[in-house]
């Protein structure tokens, strides 16, 4: 059973969307402000419904603290229709907007539609410091700015922060990028690094990401 967790100061709202819910199959775990929407989200959370109007600490400035504790699709429930917010909303990392009032129906389809997606997005999603890396439509975002990446950086990158905690020998990344073909050797690799490492300084000047491992190889570089 999946859990949903609804963030809605108004209780009446707030009870009516947890019955459907739970009528629906779905568990429920509910918060009645922005404060308490954070500490109740949890690894056992699969979808979040988000009122933006909420008592202290408002909808848009908790999206990303709830994407940073547990990353699974933000539907935003709110009476405001105006388009510059949405636009603003997804940029802060909601997945959906519907306006109140809402049918029943068609909330229920789009939760639907997200928890089926959501699980699949997550899984495809690779994340360190500011980058994300999306393995599944193979593009690179890295402090907010989109990277293009020929195939060989990706795959490196993408080798690194799948093993974030370890160091990554020479032969093993060539093993995996390259398949031992005999089309790299030493010098190669370093080029590839060294451009990789080019590029995600271009987006984040105070930011490290790659160091090497004297005679070793590389690894991601922790703060």
């Amino acid at each position: 059973m999946e859990t949903i967790l609804v963030i809605e100061d108004d209780k009446d709202i707030n009870d009516m969307v947890s019955k459907l819910l739970t009528i629906n199959g779905y568990a429920v775990k509910s918060a009645f402000s922005g404060t308490e929407g954070v500490l109740v989200h949890g690894d056992d959370v699969s979808l979040i419904l988000l009122d933006l109007m909420l008592p202290g600490k408002s909808g848009e400035e908790i999206i990303e603290e709830l994407k940073a504790k547990n990353d699974v699709p933000v539907i935003v429930v709110s009476a405001v229709a105006d388009i510059e917010k949405k636009l603003d909303l997804f940029t802060l990392g909601a997945n959906d907007y519907v306006t109140k009032p809402f049918n029943n129906d068609e909330l229920l389809a789009r939760i639907k539609v997200w928890l089926k997606s959501g699980n699949k997005a997550s899984s495809s999603i690779l994340r360190f410091k500011d980058i994300e890396l999306n393995k599944a439509n193979f593009t690179v975002q890295c402090n907010g700015k989109m990277i293009s990446l020929p195939k060989k950086e990706f795959e490196i990158l993408k080798l690194l922060m799948e093993n974030e905690k370890q160091t990554l020998t020479k032969s093993m990344i060539f093993e995996s990028v390259w398949d031992y073909d005999g089309g790299a050797d030493d010098n190669t690799l370093n080029v590839h690094i060294s451009k990789l490492k080019n590029k995600l300084k271009e987006c984040n000047q105070n930011e490290e990401y790659i160091e090497t491992v004297w005679s070793i190889g590389y690894r991601l570089k922790k703060t």
